[in-house]
């Protein structure tokens, strides 16, 4: 039943990590997730390395310059696209010196970066409105990041020699989706974006990626209530999202779940929390709202093993150096026991 590129017992990041050094980050990740390691992201540097300047950085013929709104469409590369480019390339410089002293190369390596409707939401056009505002602006986007992002994973491969899984994080599609983006003038709403726009230009970036690198398209969303149907509609092979935050859910969103599950997607299941709990977390509880999913939707357990990836609940940059590890090697050992369930279970 396995018909994805990393092993039945894989198990992955989200992105983020807390601190600056990339050399940790990577040596971190490289040894706690050694089957399907993702390249860290540290946005407690600052500008260029959050999610929308780390992206801005790969897009081609684009540029953007940090204003007091945020992020804002430039006429040439300045100072601030420089940086995360520059970020960037410290962070696979040491990525690949992480996996040349670990001995034994992954086979496949994600990589993050924001998807095209959370891009062209946070950053601005010249006079302030957001790019998803304008239409041209918004495909001349989607097609910028799409090249830049086959440019990326091509660079990740040659340093690594592993095959790359793209991830594209759409923190902000639901908003988008619901109208809930406020205007420069903060006195009104951007209009919401119909469901098969919004699906066909998150597609073509899907679809841009997966020629590309010739490997499944994963999009993660960390939003309480992911539009599941349209991401699976848009073509990604995995989805990621928070499991734990679906807690008191309409039976309607898992029902989308087991659609989503049952048309052959492979699940990305959040389920080690972001920062370290006031009691200890062990493998049994950690693993249980995966087990509770499969039991609701109906589906044999074994389903775990075969299209499911356990991860954290979402970015560890607000958590401890030392929860980082043991979150990692929770969601590690939780992809060993989807395959071989310790007895009891």
């Amino acid at each position: 039943m396995q018909n994805t590129p990393w092993t039945a017992t894989a198990a992955t990041g989200i992105g983020s990590l807390p601190g600056t050094d990339p050399g940790e980050a990577a040596r971190v990740v490289v040894g706690e997730l050694p089957e399907l390691p993702h390249l860290p992201e540290l946005p407690a540097r600052g500008v260029g390395a959050d999610l929308i300047g780390r992206t801005a950085g790969l897009l081609v013929e684009l540029a953007v310059e940090v204003v007091p709104s945020g992020y804002r469409v430039s006429a040439r590369p300045g100072r601030d696209h420089r940086r995360a480019v520059d970020l960037l390339r410290f962070d696979l410089d040491a990525f690949e010196e992480a996996v040349e002293r670990a001995g034994v190369r992954p086979e496949v390596v994600k990589v993050q970066a924001a998807g095209p409707w959370t891009l062209a939401s946070q950053v601005e056009l010249a006079r302030g409105h957001r790019v998803l505002t304008d239409r041209g602006a918004l495909r001349e986007f989607a097609a910028s990041l799409s090249e830049g992002l086959a440019g990326h994973a091509a660079e990740v491969a040659k340093r690594t020699g592993a095959r790359v899984v793209v991830q594209l994080d759409e923190p902000a599609l639901p908003a988008v989706l619901s109208g809930l983006l406020p205007t420069p003038s903060k006195l009104g709403m951007v209009p919401a974006v119909p469901e098969p726009e919004a699906r066909d230009l998150l597609g073509s970036v899907i679809e841009a990626a997966r020629t590309a690198t010739g490997q499944p398209v994963l999009v993660h969303c960390c939003a309480n209530r992911p539009p599941f149907s349209l991401i699976r509609g848009a073509g990604a092979e995995g989805i990621a999202f928070d499991l734990t935050a679906l807690h008191g859910a309409p039976t309607s969103v898992w029902d989308e779940i087991g659609e989503t599950w049952d048309s052959g997607a492979t699940l990305l299941l959040g389920l080690v929390p972001g920062i370290a709990p006031e009691t200890p977390l062990e493998l049994r509880a950690a693993a249980q709202p995966a087990l509770d999913l499969v039991d609701r939707l109906g589906f044999d357990r074994a389903l775990l093993a075969a299209r499911a990836v356990p991860t954290p609940s979402c970015g560890l940059a607000g958590a401890s150096h030392a929860w980082v590890r043991r979150s990692l090697a929770l969601v590690r050992d939780l992809g060993k026991a989807f395959v071989e369930p310790p007895e009891g279970w």
